[in-house]
């Protein structure tokens, strides 16, 4: 088994578009038994359901600022727009659903020894100073084991997008993102031997790990649409590549 130090975890990115695809394993085993009796039927049924069974949690937080000399149109109009007139940004990994709701493709990446790609469905909303991302669902793709916990886990995410209020006027903006992630899960058999606390610790270092790679890029990312908007570039072309 791998050590569970931060500086073991196994991190590696990939196109996330090549995920493995299994079928998982049912959730609840119901097992039937029908005898009959003078023309009458009777069923008993025995379900073997996962309440019991430990879980773990994973929560990771991170803040990303930087700074954006504001040019002929202000950052805030830029932020004020519909979500139906976003960039997606990164077209490798983001696609566009409907007006303010995306599927994105997270960096594939390693938990212990099983290989973890997740699907996100998120929404944009607009607020007063920015936006709001928010999870709607997650799908896991990538090892068997792995995606037999799509019945057993609950995810949560928001990303808050803002500039400072207090500089609207000035020339350099200030543009933050704060990112909250959690996860509920079922810890697998396979891993039920390993204490709980040292599943959460690993787990969350996985997490972070995310943020710290992917909140940099989505921000330099920001900018450069906000830039292109603000001389006038109409096409809004994605300008990621998928590479991290």
């Amino acid at each position: 088994m791998a050590s569970l130090s931060s500086n073991s975890i196994p991190f590696q990115f990939r196109n996330p578009k090549t995920a493995f695809r299994s079928k998982s394993s049912p959730y609840v085993l119901v097992f039937s038994k029908l005898a009959s009796s003078s023309g009458d039927s009777s069923k008993s049924t025995l379900r073997i359901s996962a309440e019991s069974a430990p879980k773990a949690r994973f929560v990771a937080r991170r803040t990303e600022s930087v700074s954006v000399r504001q040019l002929q149109r202000p950052l805030v109009e830029y932020m004020s727009l519909p979500a139906s007139q976003y960039s997606v940004l990164d077209a490798e990994r983001i696609e566009r659903v409907d007006d303010n709701t995306f599927r994105c493709y997270v960096y594939r990446f390693k938990f212990f020894a099983f290989e973890v790609c997740p699907v996100l469905l998120v929404r944009v909303d607009v607020q007063p100073n920015g936006c709001c991302i928010k999870l709607l669902s997650c799908k896991l793709e990538g090892s068997p084991i792995v995606v037999a916990q799509n019945d057993k886990f609950d995810a949560s995410m928001e990303n808050r997008i803002s500039y400072d209020s207090a500089r609207v006027d000035s020339p350099v903006q200030k543009l933050t993102s704060d990112a909250v992630i959690e996860v509920s899960i079922e810890i697998p058999f396979a891993f039920r031997a390993i204490p709980a606390e040292a599943i959460e610790s690993t787990g969350s270092q996985v997490l972070e790990q995310i943020l710290r790679a992917m909140l940099p890029r989505f921000m330099t990312q920001l900018v450069k649409d906000y830039q292109a908007w603000a001389s006038g570039d109409t096409s809004r072309q994605a300008l990621g590549t998928g590479q991290i």
